[in-house]
């Protein structure tokens, strides 16, 4: 120690007192760790089945027997299977549908399986899923409708008790519910325990929906809870699993309520939300929700099913994918080899991240713990951004030797809010750059397809922005052989 300069010492002091610079402050609502958990899941089943599969109806009145309903060879461990293989993250079911039978023995109602040939009235559909996702490392969801046409009290406020009874046993005897689902049916005609009427209810007061949703926080903390505007997250706004090219992830939640609200806004959220309530994306893998033998040459192409990915899961939105499993109990076999092209084909196109051969740099940077390098550090939880006040900016991938691409991913840190508004990608190509698409938010990820490119260089040029950026990833891929994307 007594050879070292002075020099060297006051060198070794100064980086020592040195502070790192601090990141962006967050911008506008943020998402919650559970919200952030949901959004890394991207891609889970949905499942309808019910008294409605026997039926052949979407809708049942609500006055079928319970003998209707029975399974020849249910087993939900080939839901888990098949889920799990076609690279879903979890399986939500109709526990009830509107006309009000549960798949579980309920001790609030008769019309449940309990009174079911089904297993002798002993079986449990929701006890079985619960055990065939804990095998297979799904998550499970329920689907509990508000509406009920088979309940005698419907419409009245005896109803809310029994509704908020039955939150309880599904959230309580089964485990860990990671989402649960309400839709926005609402009131109509029905059975009504024999009284063959129409009621109709304040769909925005009848539930007391504060109180309601907060029971099922306080039975279940982490659990996600769907409806049209919320809490947690937001229906897209169709049926047909598509969000908008630009898709906030926020929502001006106190304009909705389950079955209220400007539907069509729900596409794109606001991008002044006051409330973190990203989209998901739910659609059937046939033109019902459930099985119908007469839809069993109408499951969804290739083509198509890629096309809702791209415009569900890249464009910040989940991808909620509907099986109707069959009157056996299981999912149809059509069904499955159309998952199982999405999934091969998704694998494939997604196998080589071309940007770990790249060299990632910016224009601007905050510091050296928020340079351009951290958007391909395989981490989470670091990403590059600018000093304050510098919105405009420009991130380029360099690579020694030309590649040829057509899908580039990217990811904003979202735990600091979402920010970018606008922004462009360019090539270079020679001497000269050109511009190869112009888009709008990023989000948990934007997934943009492209037509084939070739070189050695890409810009990401950030144009605008509700603050500075945090992009934490970039990739880029080359899909070979996907199909073309249906207009």
């Amino acid at each position: 120690m007594r050879n070292i300069s002075i020099l060297t010492l006051s060198v070794l002091f100064f980086i020592s007192c040195e502070k790192s610079v601090p990141p962006p402050n967050s911008v506008g609502p943020t998402p919650s760790p559970s919200q952030i958990a949901w959004h890394k899941m991207e891609y889970y089943a949905f499942i309808h089945f019910n008294m409605n599969t026997f039926t052949d109806m979407e809708w049942g009145y609500g006055d079928e027997p319970p003998s209707t309903f029975n399974p020849s060879e249910l087993d939900t461990r080939q839901w888990a299977r098949v889920a799990k293989e076609a690279g879903m993250k979890a399986i939500i079911l109709t526990a009830k549908h509107h006309d009000g039978f549960c798949l579980w023995p309920s001790a609030y109602t008769e019309h449940s399986v309990k009174n079911s040939p089904w297993k002798d009235g002993k079986g449990d559909v929701i006890a079985e899923l619960a055990e065939a996702c804990q095998e297979y490392g799904l998550k499970m969801g329920l689907y509990l409708s508000p509406w009920d046409r088979n309940h005698a009290e419907y419409g009245r406020p005896e109803y809310l008790g029994y509704y908020r009874n039955q939150m309880k046993e599904l959230l309580t005897n089964y485990g860990p519910v990671f989402e649960f689902w309400v839709d926005g049916a609402n009131g109509g005609d029905g059975y009504y325990g024999g009284a063959n009427e129409v009621r109709n209810v304040d769909r925005k007061t009848y539930y007391d929906w504060d109180s309601t949703f907060a029971l099922a926080k306080s039975l279940q903390p982490e659990v996600i809870i769907f409806s049209d505007g919320g809490p947690d997250i937001r229906w897209v706004g169709n049926e047909q699993g598509f969000a908008d090219a630009t898709n906030w992830a926020t929502l001006r939640r106190v304009e909705f309520a389950p079955g209220i609200g400007p539907y069509q806004q729900l596409t794109s959220g606001h991008e002044d939300g006051t409330h973190w309530v990203p989209a998901e994306c739910d659609v059937s893998i046939r033109p019902g929700w459930y099985y119908h033998p007469s839809q069993d040459d109408q499951v969804k192409s290739l083509s198509q099913l890629l096309d809702i990915y791209y415009h569900s899961v890249g464009r910040n939105g989940n991808l909620l994918l509907n099986l109707p499993v069959d009157r056996r109990g299981l999912v149809h076999e059509n069904d499955v080899s159309a998952l199982m092209a999405l999934k091969k084909t998704l694998d494939v196109t997604f196998a080589i991240n071309l940007a770990t051969k790249a060299k990632a740099t910016a224009s601007l940077e905050r510091s050296k713990d928020f340079s351009g390098d951290k958007v391909l550090d395989d981490s989470d939880e670091t990403f590059w951004s600018t000093p304050d006040g510098e919105i405009q900016a420009t991130l380029s991938l360099s690579f020694d030797d030309s590649i040829t691409f057509n899908r580039l991913v990217l990811q904003e840190y979202i735990a600091l809010g979402q920010r970018v508004k606008k922004f462009e990608v360019w090539i270079r190509q020679g001497s000269d750059y050109q511009k190869i698409a112009t888009e709008t938010t990023i989000g948990y990820k934007r997934i943009l397809r492209l037509p084939d490119a070739s070189t050695d260089e890409i810009q990401i040029r950030i144009l605008d922005a509700k603050a500075v950026p945090t992009i934490s990833n970039v990739e880029v891929y080359y899909a070979d052989g996907e199909p073309e994307e249906n207009e």
